[in-house]
């Protein structure tokens, strides 16, 4: 399907530990939201995936984002279904793009909260998060 985009509705600046720094943007299409993101200087390591949530939490403060919460999760589901539960990120040589379509929230439902990237690949299946590691990058999403 295509879409003219225009503007994002809503836009989080990522940063985090090292040189990581990104933006994610959120465009309201008809059946939800459609997420783009771009993030750069992602660390090496063990492995080239890196999951990427919306969390309950609006601040970024603090050594490893303590106020972001858990996952945006107004349903009440289990992992992998919460409404903040995105696909991993690919980095290539510490660049990653991804574009992803969905119908679990839209940009202002998540205005005020975070984008969280975490240091592992989601496995998708841990409760209640993933086993994702830790918290590497963080952006508040703001109104673009």
């Amino acid at each position: 399907m295509e879409y003219a985009l225009g503007k994002p509705e809503a836009i989080a600046w990522i940063r985090g530990e090292g040189r990581l720094r990104g933006c994610v943007k959120l465009y309201a299409i008809p059946r939800g939201t459609l997420v783009v993101a771009e993030v750069l200087g992602l660390p090496p390591g063990e492995t080239d995936f890196f999951a990427m949530h919306i969390h309950e939490g609006g601040s970024c403060a603090g050594e490893g984002f303590p106020d972001t919460g858990g996952h945006y999760n107004p349903g009440k589901t289990e992992h992998p279904n919460h409404a903040g539960d995105l696909p991993p990120l690919l980095s290539q040589n510490g660049r990653a793009w991804m574009a992803v379509e969905t119908n679990r929230f839209t940009p202002r439902q998540v205005i005020g909260r975070t984008v969280v990237i975490h240091r592992q690949p989601d496995d998708f299946c841990s409760q209640p998060s993933g086993n994702s590691g830790r918290k590497i990058g963080c952006g508040v999403i703001r109104c673009a």
